[in-house]
């Protein structure tokens, strides 16, 4: 249910094809010695380009592009580094490494491309005051809540009618929830604050009152039902305009329109004028025929 700021697997490839193919003099070096053989370089990179060439090959031409048109200083990704740190805690080293990253500076180069992304996304996206000011109202509280998800609205239905009939919460999401992490829990979430779960899930707990059921919600991930058991002050929240940027890009991404967004893209890899000098990816990036109009 509560999102994750950054999916780094292939960005981490990127890097590693990237240094393969960029960093050798001699691609006949040996990399790895074994009984059975030599492995080179130029092995290691051939097998890298052959599994995951063209993903990575798209990821590098379009930080390219990105970078041409939009500006992200260093300062910008120290302070999202900074913010992913104290997010996760102590986790982050172990998710560095589980996402196959050497270190932090590895690390770094994925939140540049990130925030290169992000800036293309929201640059058209409009942010009122007066929006801003009422999600920092909600920043200020946490909410504590329960829920039961399930793949079908008949389903949820059913499950909201057994609710209002007296049917016990915890009993009914360990017996029907698809969420494994709370489901075997009584579907208990803990308590959580602005920005941890998806949009919709997250307005409908917030305008719960304390005990209170909703109405199946529908999300990305299936059909919720909600019950919100408690709510509490939320601590280390800073002013309004030490929150309002954090605020802004938080409602500009909920705004995005991915046609759009891909439209937008499309036109400025276009006007970009790539020319790929790889036999075996040529034609990666042009655009397909559109079907003809009858």
């Amino acid at each position: 249910m509560k999102k994750f700021a950054v999916a780094a697997t292939l960005a981490a490839g990127v890097l590693t094809l990237s240094a393969c193919s960029s960093d050798a003099e001699d691609n006949s070096e040996v990399v790895v010695e074994t009984s059975g053989g030599d492995i080179t370089k130029e092995q290691f990179y051939e097998a890298l380009k052959d599994q995951n060439g063209e993903a990575v090959l798209q990821q590098l031409v379009m930080s390219e592009v990105l970078s041409a048109n939009y500006e992200v200083s260093e300062e910008e990704v120290d302070k999202e580094l900074e913010k992913m740190k104290e997010q996760y805690g102590d986790q982050f080293e172990m998710i560095l490494q589980q996402n196959n990253f050497k270190d932090e500076e590895d690390f770094k180069d994925t939140l540049r491309l990130s925030l290169l992304q992000e800036k293309a996304a929201m640059e058209d996206v409009e942010v009122a005051e007066d929006e801003m000011q009422a999600y920092y109202d909600k920043m200020k509280t946490e909410v504590e809540a329960s829920h039961i998800l399930v793949e079908d609205e008949e389903t949820a239905k059913d499950i909201k009618k057994q609710l209002d009939e007296g049917a016990d919460f915890a009993e009914l999401a360990k017996e029907h929830s698809t969420d494994p992490g709370s489901g075997e829990k009584g579907g208990e979430l803990g308590f959580f604050s602005t920005g941890e779960m998806t949009a919709k899930f997250e307005d409908a707990a917030y305008d719960l009152e304390v005990g209170e059921i909703s109405e199946p919600i529908e999300t990305e991930f299936g059909f919720h039902i909600i019950k919100k058991t408690d709510e509490r002050e939320a601590e280390d929240v800073g002013s309004f305009e030490e929150e309002k940027d954090t605020i802004k890009r938080q409602l500009a991404s909920e705004k995005i329109d991915q046609q759009e967004l891909q439209a937008k893209m499309d036109k400025m890899m276009e006007d970009a004028e790539i020319d790929v000098k790889l036999d075996e990816f040529e034609g990666l990036f042009d655009k397909p025929e559109q079907p003809a109009e009858g």
